[in-house]
């Protein structure tokens, strides 16, 4: 699908990067093959029935819908049964789920999957949904508790076909290898990656995101904005993953601001669907770093937005990372046209920082995790289990314990 971008925002600023600067190539790397998973996409105004086609030609004959109450009460679910139906397929509904997706959840979604006799899973609705889809569709061929599959390609069996169908633009679980589940028990998110997680068909119709509520719009951009800006600066970024990233850092900060102001002005929305999609695309590949290690065991101990978390730490995070190598987020800072990337990398890197935390703010964010709930009493627990997270191995500067508990300080 062609997007003429300056068409859709006639009083932004022309800094959506089409080239990537040139970039260091990575120690020791010099012709290292590269992977770049990515589903088959659809995209486009009106495309939810696509859905339907694509269970079809997975081999649908009773799929399980994946969902929860607040996309029910939108009515987006009942339109997509609809097209079920049309296509002849006797699709059961499951929609007893919690924002953050608990390990209890998914045990009960996929004894519900296994008594229904379902085939393929559709997961219509937010990271929330679409990460639980994943974890039923674990357990549907791997069995046990989803808690045994925390890591890096720990379930050994494919699991069936899956299709999503976002209603948000941010969490790029529509397109990631990513399913991030909270563990009741230590009140912490735990990570599960590997390829076959990848959903087989992504559609992504844009009017979806008309019915979010005004602060997931705003967490959910500020998701898909630190994905971008994370997987750019990954120790596992390559060529394939900057473009893709740069892309969506720009788009967040062209058209978040303005779908807070107009939600029904479909031109902003379609640019936020493709910029979740692009920052999916790049963090799935590349990984992401400390922002996302720190914000998972956030949400996990209070059950808290995961973008509301990510828009706190973030400036925090390339402050503390640009210590060591500002570089890449003078790069960023000089696609968005910011005037200190033409000096010195350092201070483009800081006035990046306070672009973002300014864009947070902007669109209603907290100052600090204080006002979300979080203590001095909180950060040596929050550090430790954040050093354990997978995405910390792809952070740029390796961090020590005490310089953990200081960043997460730093963001109180």
């Amino acid at each position: 699908m062609a997007l003429n971008l300056e068409a859709l925002a006639d009083d932004a600023p022309a800094h959506i990067p089409l080239l990537v600067p040139q970039r260091q190539a990575l120690a020791g790397a010099p012709g290292r093959l590269l992977k770049f998973h990515a589903p088959e996409i659809v995209f486009g105004e009106n495309s939810v029935a696509e859905a339907a086609h694509a269970a079809v030609r997975l081999g649908a004959h009773r799929p399980l819908l994946v969902t929860d109450p607040g996309m029910i009460e939108a009515g987006w679910p009942d339109e997509l049964l609809g097209y079920l139906r049309d296509a002849g397929l006797d699709a059961r509904t499951w929609n007893d789920l919690t924002p953050n997706p608990k390990d209890h959840e998914i045990a009960a979604g996929h004894e519900f999957y296994r008594d229904q006799g379902c085939d393929v899973l559709i997961a219509i609705g937010g990271g929330s949904v679409i990460d639980a889809a994943k974890g039923i569709a674990i357990l549907a061929a791997n069995g046990g508790n989803i808690l045994d599959y925390e890591g890096v390609d720990q379930a050994p069996w494919p699991i069936p076909p899956l299709v999503v169908v976002p209603s948000t633009s941010g969490t790029g679980a529509d397109v990631s290898q990513f399913c991030i589940v909270t563990d009741t028990a230590r009140g912490t998110k735990i990570t599960i990656l590997g390829r076959a997680l990848v959903p087989d068909i992504t559609v992504i119709d844009p009017r979806l995101l008309t019915t979010m509520p005004e602060w997931l719009n705003a967490a959910t951009g500020l998701d898909a904005l630190t994905h971008g800006i994370e997987a750019f600066v990954s120790l596992g970024h390559n060529q394939l993953t900057d473009h893709h990233a740069l892309r969506a850092v720009a788009m967040v900060f062209r058209h978040l601001a303005q779908t807070m102001e107009r939600p029904n002005f479909m031109p902003a929305r379609t640019m936020m669907a493709q910029a979740s999609l692009e920052a999916g695309l790049a963090f799935t590949n590349a990984i992401l770093g400390a922002a996302h290690a720190m914000s998972h065991q956030v949400g996990g101990m209070l059950d808290l937005p995961h973008g509301v978390i990510n828009g706190i730490l973030l400036p925090h995070v390339i402050r503390f990372n640009a210590e060591a190598d500002p570089y890449p987020y003078a790069t960023i800072a000089g696609c968005l046209g910011v005037p200190e990337s033409r000096g010195d990398p350092f201070e483009a890197a800081l006035a990046l920082a306070d672009r973002v935390e300014q864009l947070a703010r902007e669109v209603g964010g907290p100052r600090g995790l204080g006002e979300l709930g979080v203590t001095e009493d909180h950060i040596a627990r929050l550090a430790h289990l954040a050093l354990r997270d997978a995405c910390m191995s792809t952070n740029p500067r390796p961090a020590e314990e005490l310089q953990m508990q200081a960043l997460f300080r730093t963001a109180l």
